[in-house]
């Protein structure tokens, strides 16, 4: 999963970036409100699916220049993904302002981070309609917060931060065909080096941790997860 991180704190921006990294999510970080714009409505924020490649965007207020609100009522004119505001702005009419310019949740700062990762979490559930952080597909489960799987009756088993994040974008879109890029642009941040044959090595580990056909290959296009028979 991949989330675009709107801070201009160094220290903070920092702090949240590895801990998302930590939870097995790809990072883009930006400083100000004009470059969070420009990542947004960039090509490359487009997946080869037209489905946006970003799963969810954290997004402070008080940014340089464009600040934050201003930035997320332009992002809601044309864009659904789930926003998170962290910010130290603790009055009342500033929360309020927030959700009515289409936050879907306000974290305040200093916040613990394990309350930010599970917050982040319940906005995305809430967007894909989810009710717990398990997705389940018939035939695979997949656990959001325990970052471990199963393929239908078999003891559940430990993913590494990469399989998780390929796992998780192929479950997220039951039925569909993603392609190596639609899979890279998920599981990489600006500046990760994008290593030879990665897609395949990480579907290869699923495939032995999991089931041989947990995972199929459709020639040409890209893969997807088994449906249940």
């Amino acid at each position: 999963m991949r989330i675009l991180l709107v801070e201009d704190d160094i220290m903070i921006g920092e702090e949240v970036r590895a801990a998302l990294r930590e939870a097995s999510y790809a990072v883009d970080w930006v400083r100000d409100g004009a470059a969070a714009l420009s990542a947004l409505s960039s090509v490359s924020s487009l997946s080869a699916t037209h489905q946006p490649v970003y799963a969810a965007a954290l997004l402070d207020l008080g940014l340089p220049g464009r600040d934050g609100l201003s930035v997320l009522r332009q992002l809601r004119s044309g864009c659904d993904i789930p926003v998170l505001i962290i910010t130290a702005r603790d009055g009342v009419q500033d929360r309020i302002d927030g959700l009515d310019a289409g936050a879907d949740d306000y974290v305040l700062k200093p916040f613990a981070l394990g309350e930010l990762l599970a917050r982040l979490r319940a906005v995305m559930r809430r967007k894909s309609g989810a009710a717990t952080d398990l997705l389940d597909n018939g035939a695979v489960q997949l656990d959001l917060g325990t970052k471990t799987a199963r393929w239908q009756k078999s003891p559940p088993v430990s993913l590494s931060a990469r399989e998780f994040a390929l796992l998780q974008a192929l479950m997220q879109r039951p039925g569909a065909i993603l392609s190596r890029s639609d899979l890279e642009e998920r599981i990489y941040g600006w500046g990760e080096e994008v290593e030879s044959n990665a897609v395949e090595f990480l579907i290869h580990a699923l495939r032995k941790k999991l089931d041989k056909d947990a995972i199929k290959n459709i020639r040409g296009m890209g893969w997807m997860v088994a449906r249940p028979v």
